[in-house]
């Protein structure tokens, strides 16, 4: 039996930067991350037990001179200014992919809010309540209109200009699809209206698709590690199953089962993958767990 890691799975650029700043920042005293760094409970609780204090919104407005990460998925400005205001130090972790989104979109609601004729409409195709959207939405004054799938374009108001953008971590085929669906309605009404659709998608995260897909049925046997929380994770270990039904998810070690492991002994070639927010040591752990009970059996 052969166990191999996927080469392409683990955290994306962003969530290592994230997680190599808080690491960092711990050697020089207490520090407090808003939300959880990543969606992954093992990963959080590693960093936990480094020193690392996890808070929520309420808990950073009554903090006073405090140290406060802000994580990869970024933040609306009042978070910038609720720190002013405390006097708290940010330590800011945000991906530069998801920093550049936020500028656009900033930009480009500056530019446009004071057309008093066609005033703007930007839409943000992403996941409502998603931290990253949260931050996005911010920069817009909350304004933005959050779309989650082409079903949900009745809520577009097609008598002004549409301004596109989208969650970096969302499909690129999900995103063509809403184009599209855009621009059909706009067809449809005979509308004049004006599309400009920015794909906004990171390329690093959504090329995952496809080399997880082809990871998957290059083995008899998947086990897909990551975490409850994350949207990322379910989203991945869907086309995995698709791409070899015989694919379990487990969110550590301790989560295989014996029908996992059998199943594993029976293989040749196993697969062990990850999310975005999968730490490469957690898969290493599902890896030995596997080769360890492969072994024992082996034996009797």
């Amino acid at each position: 039996m052969i166990v191999e890691i996927d080469p392409h799975s683990g955290f994306c650029f962003g969530v290592t930067s994230a997680i190599r700043k808080a690491e960092e920042e711990l050697k020089r005293g207490e520090l407090c991350c808003l939300g959880d760094i990543v969606h992954n409970g093992q990963e959080c609780a590693r960093l936990e037990e480094k020193g690392l204090r996890t808070i929520d919104y309420d808990d950073l407005r009554t903090l006073h001179h405090a140290r406060v990460l802000l994580r990869a998925h970024g933040e609306p400005p009042s978070t910038y200014w609720i720190a002013r205001q405390r006097g708290i130090e940010i330590i800011d972790a945000t991906c530069p992919v998801v920093k550049k989104l936020q500028d656009r979109i900033r930009a480009c609601y500056e530019q446009h809010r004071m057309d008093e004729t066609q005033p703007p409409q930007i839409v943000i195709y992403g996941q409502r309540g998603h931290a990253e959207v949260i931050g996005l939405q911010g920069q817009t004054n909350d304004t933005a209109l959050v779309i989650e799938s082409a079903d949900e374009i009745g809520k577009i108001d097609f008598t002004r200009p549409v301004y596109l953008f989208s969650q970096t971590t969302k499909s690129v085929e999900g995103f063509q699809q809403l184009v599209a669906a855009i621009e059909e309605a706009i067809s449809r009404q005979k509308s004049a209206v004006r599309l400009e659709a920015h794909d906004t998608i990171c390329r690093s995260v959504a090329n995952r698709v496809k080399q997880l897909e082809e990871f998957a049925r290059a083995h008899e046997v998947v086990i897909f590690v990551g975490g409850k929380k994350s949207s990322n994770a379910k989203v991945l270990y869907g086309h995995c199953r698709a791409a070899n039904e015989h694919t379990w998810f487990v969110s550590n070690e301790e989560e295989l089962t014996n029908e996992m492991l059998a199943a594993c002994s029976e293989a040749e070639h196993v697969g062990i993958c990850g999310a975005t927010s999968t730490p490469l040591w957690l898969m290493e752990r599902c890896k030995k767990r596997i080769e360890k009970w492969n072994t024992t059996k082996s034996k009797q």
